[in-house]
């Protein structure tokens, strides 16, 4: 089997910062994308948006959705399509698992960043549930404490 990318290893291009805030993250999985060479260079300069982006699946396969790559400016005719959808790359079984914990329990896989590896373009997909706003005001207000002790404490 493949040894999973560390940390070390990862040059991350994007994270999705409101997916924590919206949802809570119960599952992590590392997943291929598939990409066309202009998309690869917008991913490289750092032009990519997952806020609102979300992975669905279609005829036994996992695309990634409303994920923003900005055209690349020197590719002028040979362009992509910056709202087009990407085939996640996914083995079989990995696919079965997350549909079945998609169907029966009603998660929303959401990617949480795009990085590179060994010159690879991977997405780190989440299997998430979606918060209540009572658990995000709950969060606020932890966050801003620790924030204050913080400050205190230096």
């Amino acid at each position: 089997m493949k040894k999973k990318a560390d940390q070390d290893d990862r040059k991350y291009v994007a994270r999705n910062k409101k997916a924590r805030f919206r949802y809570h993250v119960i599952d992590r999985m590392e997943a291929g994308i598939a990409l066309l060479g202009t998309e690869v260079k917008s991913l490289r300069a750092g032009r990519v948006a997952l806020a609102d982006s979300f992975a669905r699946f279609r005829s036994g396969e996992l695309f990634l959705l409303n994920c923003h790559i900005s055209p690349y400016e020197q590719a002028h005719r040979f362009n992509h399509e910056p709202m087009r959808p990407r085939k996640l790359l996914l083995r079989k079984r990995e696919i079965k698992r997350l549909k079945t914990k998609v169907e029966e329990r009603g998660h929303t896989l959401v990617p949480l960043s795009i990085y590179f590896v060994r010159g690879l373009a991977k997405v780190e997909l989440g299997l998430c549930q979606g918060k209540q706003t009572h658990d995000r005001r709950e969060d606020m207000k932890k966050r801003d404490a620790d924030r204050e002790l913080r400050r205190l404490n230096r």
